[in-house]
Order: structure tokens, then sequence, then C-alpha cells
């Protein structure tokens, strides 16, 4: 019996090793599989692999087609009319009776997207749909539905694209109920196949997935997607190394001196085996000042300018970064993205003494220290910051943070100054400039730094009701000014994707939003 397990062991290992698995890692783990709550790159990840939505974004960030196989917007900008693809079927489950699937249709998306704004289900991503009509989710028949809006609004369909807005049946998620979470069932290219929390989870290629390529060919290629959870960012990048597994996304400070030359180059001793692919990122990094916080200093605007000019992002980026990423010498919006201003701040020692003398702390007399509130993940970047400043007199404190409790005493305004980023929840020049409206004030909104200008507010609400894409982009480029100028933040930089991946694989495919695309990667064997 001991040598018949044995033979069936290695028929199995041998059986796995001809099947096409894609493996990765997700070091911050992985909560749920219900779209409702992907709200991080970790949950989006997955759930990408699960699920579709009425359209989605491309590697250039277009929109394109998906459940929704084209779509009409009315002259006024507020009604989105969507025909739906015919031949898009759930995976299967028992629910779904003899047949195990059905197809979707408009009364789907219906239910999908009135679950978001459903407050029994507090989802994370109900705010996408602030411009919605009370209501204003319509079937208007099986392969038609539509979306009326309170008023014009130019980004909401790339919003559509947000995992939020996933497809999902009605009578499988009403009948786990919060245990949805753990029991998904969409119409992605791949499909639940086990998932143990904390250790493995794996999904397997949906054989009934309506997408197709260039050649009429099904997609996906892969035959399973494995993902594990090591936490140790160390451990995983040596297992990735050992070609335990396929994919690695960015790089940690403990090894991107291993693996990238100083001017973020992949090291030649690797060329051989790993292929390395870099882009934009749709992330800025930044400190923001509470402009009505507690150190009277840092509501004048000269001594805010005065920091940003005094310390070298270039340098920075250079040897504390190994050059992955651009310094921040612009406004807000990051490269990649249409609609940031022109000018920021570059690196002026004597410009930066004058302002500090202008403000009546010449050399940085009399100014009281500036509290610096960050994570440990950043404190190499904080200290660059705290010894360049120290050579114009301004003194920088900095008290280290857990991610959590950062996080909130940020959004209750317990900090003056500190560290933050801001990662795109869709690709236009608005999601940045929000987080300086008025009416955005935290923490019921993204207004962290609680900045108020008439100017800006009255140009954002403007804005977002333009439906000339020109006009649009001109006043996201004065706004972003705007916010410059007054110096409410100070950007460090602006990020950029590194994907890496083993020789044996291709066809993977990205976008500025990080996107994890796997339906047409191949595995050679």
């Amino acid at each position: 019996m001991l040598c018949g397990m044995a033979v069936l062991c290695a028929c199995r290992r041998n059986s796995s090793e001809e099947k096409a698995i894609f493996r990765y890692n997700e070091s911050a783990g992985i909560g749920t599989l219900d779209p409702a709550f992907a709200k991080d790159q970790a949950h989006i990840w997955v759930c990408s692999q699960l699920y579709n939505s009425l359209v989605q974004l491309d590697s250039n960030l277009s929109v394109q087609p998906s459940v929704a196989k084209r779509w009409d917007i009315s002259p006024d900008g507020k009604i989105y009319t969507f025909v739906l693809r015919d031949d898009v079927w759930f995976h299967r489950h028992a629910l779904f009776g003899a047949d195990s699937t059905r197809r979707v249709t408009a009364t789907d998306v219906q239910y999908s997207l009135s679950r978001i704004i459903d407050p029994a289900v507090a989802s994370p991503g109900r705010w996408i749909f602030n411009e919605v009509e009370e209501n204003g989710f319509r079937v208007v028949n099986d392969t038609v539905f539509q979306v009326l809006l309170k008023q014009p609004f130019a980004p909401f369909l790339s919003l559509l694209a947000m995992p939020y807005c996933a497809v999902v049946p009605r009578e499988v998620v009403e009948h786990y109920g919060s245990d949805f979470r753990k029991h998904a069932c969409g119409t992605g290219p791949f499909r639940l196949q086990w998932w143990e929390e904390g250790e493995k989870l794996v999904m397997r290629r949906n054989d009934l997935y309506f997408e197709r390529d260039e050649d009429g060919s099904p997609l996906p290629y892969l035959d399973a997607v494995a993902v594990t959870f090591i936490i140790d960012k160390q451990t995983a990048f040596l297992e990735f190394m050992k070609g335990n597994m396929d994919f690695m996304n960015s790089i940690d400070a403990g090894y991107k001196d291993e693996i990238l030359t100083r001017t973020g180059q992949l090291k030649p001793k690797y060329a051989e085996r790993i292929d390395m692919v870099s882009l934009p990122y749709l992330n800025t990094e930044y400190l923001g000042f509470r402009m009505d916080g507690g150190n009277a200093a840092l509501q004048d605007r000269r001594v805010r300018q005065a920091v940003n000019m005094g310390f070298d992002r270039r340098k920075m980026i250079k040897y504390l970064r190994n050059n992955a990423g651009t310094p921040g010498c612009r406004g807000i919006v990051p490269d990649g993205l249409p609609g940031g201003g022109p000018a920021g701040y570059e690196y002026d020692v004597s410009r930066a003494l004058e302002l500090l003398e202008e403000a009546g702390y010449p050399h940085g007399k009399g100014l009281p220290p500036l509290v610096l509130a960050t994570t440990s993940g950043y404190l190499d970047l904080c200290k660059y910051i705290q010894q360049q400043l120290g050579l114009i007199g301004v003194e920088v404190r900095i008290d280290v943070h857990p991610p959590a409790a950062l996080r909130e005493a940020i959004a209750q305004g317990k900090c003056e100054w500190f560290r933050g980023s801001w990662i795109a929840d869709y690709p236009d020049a608005q999601n940045y400039l929000s987080l300086f409206y008025s009416s955005n004030f935290a923490p019921d909104g993204p207004n962290y730094t609680h900045f108020s200008n008439p100017r800006f507010d009255r140009l954002y609400r403007q804005a977002i009701c333009e439906s000339s894409e020109e006009h649009r982009l001109h006043l996201y480029r004065t706004m972003d000014s705007i916010v410059t100028s007054e110096a409410p933040v100070v950007i460090l930089y602006y990020d950029q994707i590194l994907h890496f991946t083993h020789k044996n694989i291709s066809g993977m495919r990205s976008n500025a939003m990080n996107a994890l695309d796997l339906r047409h990667v191949k595995k050679l064997r």
C-alpha cells in the first residue's frame, strides 16, 4: 500500500508540473474575495482575476468594453446607456441548478451596483456613486442597463472599471451572506478553487470565459494562479530568486541594492534569468501640512515653501531609491496622467533662506521644531529630509507610528506634518485634486491637510461638470498650480512600477494603475 501511495503522489506531482501555474506572493495578505471590499492593491489584484465589470481599462488607461460591449452618453452627460454582451456566464455553482451556471443580465448589473451603495453592506466603495441619482440604476431589458447622474461627471466611466463595480450573482451572494467573501463567484478569467487564509489561494482557469485573443483563441492561457502569503519580504524575494515564484512586484529597501544598479537598471548578473519592466505609477508620495494645526509657523506659506526648497529630491531618489521613481518637482498630479501643472519646487537653499527670513525666522532662528509623523518604511527618506533641512536651520523631529495608527492619526487631525501617499482610484487628475477641495475635509473625505481656497473650490466644481476635455484639463492645471503655490504639501516623488518575471513568462500586461492582467500570460514548461 505504501508503494502504491508513493507512485500516486509521484503521478500527481508530474501532473501538476505539466500545468501552467502562475505563482506570486501577496505579503499584505487577503481578507476577502468580495469585490465590494476591494479597496487596496492586494484585493484588487485577486478580484480582477475572479470578476468583470461593465468596462475595463487597457494598458493606456483608456476605457474598453468588458461585460458591456458598447455604451452611449446622453448629450447632457447625465444618462449612460450600456448594451451588454449576451455570452457572459457566471462561474459554475450548484446554486444555479442543473446547468450549474447562467448568463449575466442587466438585472445582475443593477443588483451588483445597488449593493455597493447599500448601507447594510458598508462597502468602502460607496463614494464612487455619489453623483448617481436616487434609484439611478435602471434595467431597460435583459441586455440594456442605464445609470442616471445628478449632474455631468466626466470621470464617471472610468470609475465603473473599478473592482467595486464587478458583476456578482444575487442568489450566491444572498445564500452565503457575509461568507460570500470566501465563496467567490464571478465571471472572470479564473475561478476560485481553494483558499486557506494566510497560507495559499488557488484560482483555476474559467473554461466559460467570454474574451478571446486576436486570433480568436479563448483566454486565459494559464491553467491556474497560485497566491502565497509570505509576510517577510526578504523571504519572498529569495523564493522568487530561487524560481519558486514567477512574478515579483516592486522592490523593498532590504534588497533593492542586490537587484538594481544605482541608476535603477537590472544588474547584469540577472539579465539572463529575469526580465524587468518599469512604467510610471499613478502614486504620489508627499508630506502634508495640517493647515489648521497647532504649529502657527506652518500657517505661513513662506515657511512651507522654504521646506519645499530645502532638500534635494533628485539626490534622494538616486541614492535612497536607486532612481525608482521621479523626483517630485511638480504638483500633486503624477507622471502618466494629463492635467498636472508644469512647475513645482527645486532644491534652492538661497531662496529657502530668504523665505525663512521674510517669515521672521532668519536661518531658522525662533522657528519651533517641526514634528514629522511617518512609518518605519519611510524612515530613511525622513532622516534625509531632517538632515537637509537642518542645514538651513529648520529643526525636524521624526515621530514613527505603525501604519494603521498613522492613518487614523492623520484622519483625526492629530499630526501637524505627516507622510502620506495617494494612489489613483481612477485615471483622472480630479481624483488627486479632490485632496484639496474644502468640502472633502477629513475624516469624512480625503482632504487631510484641511486646505481651503475659494478660487480652487470654484474651479473644482466647474471642472467636474465640464464636458470638453481640453477645457477640463486647463482647469485641472490651474488648480494644480494653485496648490503648488500655496504649498500645503511637499511632493517627494512620483512612484514607478517595477515588475520582475522569469524568462519563461510572457504576455504580462499592466498600466499606470499597476493592474495585474493575467489573461494573456503564457508560461513555458
